[in-house]
């Protein structure tokens, strides 16, 4: 199961909204400055993930909450998306080599294989959001931020 916590945006009827901050590659150590996926996410732009759960119990903004999804279904995901173009790139130009056996042709095949691939696994992935499985579930509900306080002395 991968998890991650997200921070309550916002509830309602039923529905939570959460947005998870992204870490910067593996997060095990603290030798950013030599670290090339620190560097990397340096470069792109700042960003956060938003995502809508059903969950039953009232959150409150700014509260804490642990969400899972297991590792099956994020690794049949991950090969939906990048292989299906892959294969589709390489079955397309292949094709197209036999069939007109130019260069022009062969890269021409091989553009239309990968936009066919983008669309197979377009209308793949629509079709299994809703199971279940390819959903995040809630693991750990944090306690609200108005409960937490530190009492100074």
């Amino acid at each position: 199961m991968m998890k991650e916590w997200a921070t309550v945006i916002s509830w309602e009827n039923g529905v939570a909204l959460l947005r998870c901050e992204p870490h910067s590659g593996c997060g095990s150590c603290n030798a950013r400055s030599g670290c090339g996926s620190h560097l990397l996410n340096e470069l792109g732009p700042e960003s956060e993930h938003q995502l809508k759960i059903a969950i039953s119990q009232p959150l409150e903004p700014g509260q804490k909450v642990e969400v899972g999804i297991s590792e099956g279904s994020l690794l049949r995901s991950a090969a939906l998306v990048y292989l299906t173009p892959l294969v589709g790139l390489i079955m397309g130009g292949a094709l197209f080599q036999n069939l007109f056996v130019t260069d022009a042709f062969t890269a021409f095949g091989a553009i239309l294989g990968a936009g066919l691939g983008f669309l197979l696994a377009r209308a793949v992935a629509i079709n299994i959001e809703r199971k279940s499985d390819y959903q995040p579930t809630v693991l750990q509900i944090g306690l609200p931020p108005a409960v937490m306080r530190i009492q100074q002395e």
